[in-house]
């Protein structure tokens, strides 16, 4: 949760790097920081989930004989381009000889993950006796598509030069791009082309794939589908939790989650931590300082110590702000004890906020009438940390664009091709920095592309309210009004003469037959 990940000390952990090896922090900031990080984790009964690959490659290295090591007479990764150094590693350690990894550097997507796409390139120099199969033929994309993909990826310097072929069968494509004046008119007018196409018959729900670089772009494609009565689900999970912790308005997300958790498990520490930190500027780190030196020296545990806090039977400075958060998490424990199944829902997440309609979609696929607090908070942070993308549906699917990697459709949508959304680069960061950003954003767009069988539309939109583009960090030209200019992505350019040029949106409408 974000208010606890504050608290934490500011250097970044261990294996930031492409050329760090998996192991010690040899760096005397890392080791006190490793240091720190682990106290926290220690007092607060909590593991990182990124602690589970470095604690798995510790325990093999030290036990040679752990039948760990000799259990697989075969290894097969797939998708090996998404691994870290340390995943790779830890492959390494559990395979016995025999080790097969597939994998496309072109398609490595997770860089907030540190993936390592230049291993699946070196295997063959780093694994004596390799041998290789290239696996070169598209089967899946039109070949317009694969001509665009690899006029697009031939743009990544730290590549090898490897090229896309297209299945001799497949066809060739049919490629639009549109450009509406907002997002308003873009959503509408992709849900009428979607709608005519499937009221035509020529393409089933399932095999729709809508794409966007934000949520907000989706939502409105959503909605507008479900309005002309076809059937669309949106995906957008790993944002769900966006929000400022220490703006109290715009970090309900994250307090209801909190809520959730601490309403099955009043003793759950990190959630306990977040609570008490949403709606401080500095996330009441001081207060909560205090409060843990009192726990670590008195045996009390925290909330053992915040009820004395409250009850004046025990004073500590600077806890003032998470004293009055304790409170409140009081009434609400007592407000809703007992409270079960919908009720619960409708308490925690309540209609017509928007925040909260992707939870309240997420809690209608719980199937039993009575599930509590921890039953609900389990499915949210299931669907949160570890969603499950359905394939054998009815209905439009609606997500970003990194959602989509192994998704196929005859159908492909992108919205919001915007420059400063996809791509979307810091611009704070160093140059070295920014070019591997615009590498992985390039790898990203090639990923959303080659989802297509048949059909590809490539939208963008003129102006976006100023306050928008600027949360979005979208790029600019001008502002007129409250309105401001964008531009498409650069990305549409590279794609090469397959793809079509630009045209605004009621001319794409009526050259597909769409009648609005």
């Amino acid at each position: 949760m974000s208010a606890a990940r504050n608290s934490w000390p500011s250097r970044p952990p261990g294996l930031r790097l492409q050329h760090h090896q998996p192991g010690w922090p040899h760096d005397a900031a890392d080791q006190a920081y490793q240091a720190a990080l682990l106290a926290w984790l220690r007092f607060h009964e909590a593991i990182l989930i990124g602690e589970l690959i470095p604690e798995g490659i510790k325990y093999l290295r030290n036990n040679p004989q752990s039948p760990y090591r000799t259990m697989f007479d075969h290894l097969l990764v797939d998708e090996y381009q998404d691994l870290n150094r340390a995943e790779q590693h830890l492959v390494d350690l559990l395979a016995n000889g025999n080790l097969v990894v597939v994998g496309d550097e072109d398609q490595s997507i997770y860089s907030f993950k540190h993936a390592h796409p230049e291993g699946i390139v070196e295997f063959p120099g780093t694994h004596p006796n390799t041998e290789e199969a290239g696996l070169d033929q598209c089967r899946r994309c039109p070949h317009d598509v694969v001509a665009m993909a690899n006029a697009l990826i031939s743009h990544n310097a730290s590549r090898s030069n490897r090229q896309l072929q297209p299945m001799p069968g497949n066809p060739v494509g049919e490629i639009h791009s549109v450009q509406w004046p907002n997002m308003q008119d873009e959503a509408a007018g992709i849900a009428a082309f979607i709608k005519a196409r499937v009221d035509a018959g020529a393409v089933e729900p399932s095999n729709v794939l809508v794409l966007a670089p934000r949520r907000e772009f989706g939502y409105l494609v959503r909605d507008q589908l479900n309005g002309l009565g076809v059937p669309a689900h949106s995906f957008f999970s790993e944002e769900l939790l966006d929000g400022d912790p220490k703006n109290i308005n715009e970090s309900r997300a994250q307090q209801a989650m909190a809520l959730l958790i601490l309403l099955a498990n009043p003793e759950d520490r990190v959630a306990l931590r977040c609570w008490c930190g949403f709606g401080n500027n500095s996330l009441a780190d001081a207060g909560w300082a205090r409060l843990r030196t009192h726990c670590e020296s008195s045996g009390d545990s925290p909330w053992q110590a915040l009820e004395k806090l409250a009850g004046g039977a025990l004073a500590l400075p600077y806890t003032v702000h998470i004293v009055t958060r304790f409170q409140a998490l009081q009434v609400q424990i007592v407000k809703l004890n007992g409270v079960t199944g919908q009720p619960l829902v409708d308490a925690v997440f309540p209609a017509g906020e928007p925040w909260a309609a992707p939870f309240i979609e997420i809690a209608a696929t719980l199937e039993e009438d009575d599930f509590g607090p921890r039953k609900l908070g389990d499915t949210m942070r299931r669907h949160v940390s570890q969603p499950e993308m359905p394939t054998d549906v009815d209905y439009i699917r609606v997500m970003s664009l990194h959602k989509s990697k192994g998704l196929t459709a005859d159908l492909v949508v992108v919205c919001a091709c915007l420059q400063g959304l996809i791509p979307s680069i810091d611009t704070d960061a160093t140059q070295q920095e920014q070019q591997r950003a615009m590498e992985e954003q390039r790898r990203l767009f090639y990923v959303a592309i080659t989802r297509t069988r048949h059909t590809l539309v490539l939208s963008s939109v003129t102006g976006l309210p100023a306050a928008v583009a600027f949360r979005m960090r979208a790029r600019t030209t001008r502002t007129v009004g409250t309105t401001a200019k964008t531009m498409a992505s650069q990305f549409i350019h590279e794609l090469g003469p397959q793809c079509p040029a630009a045209v605004i949106g009621q001319q794409f409408l009526a050259a597909t037959g769409v009648n609005v």
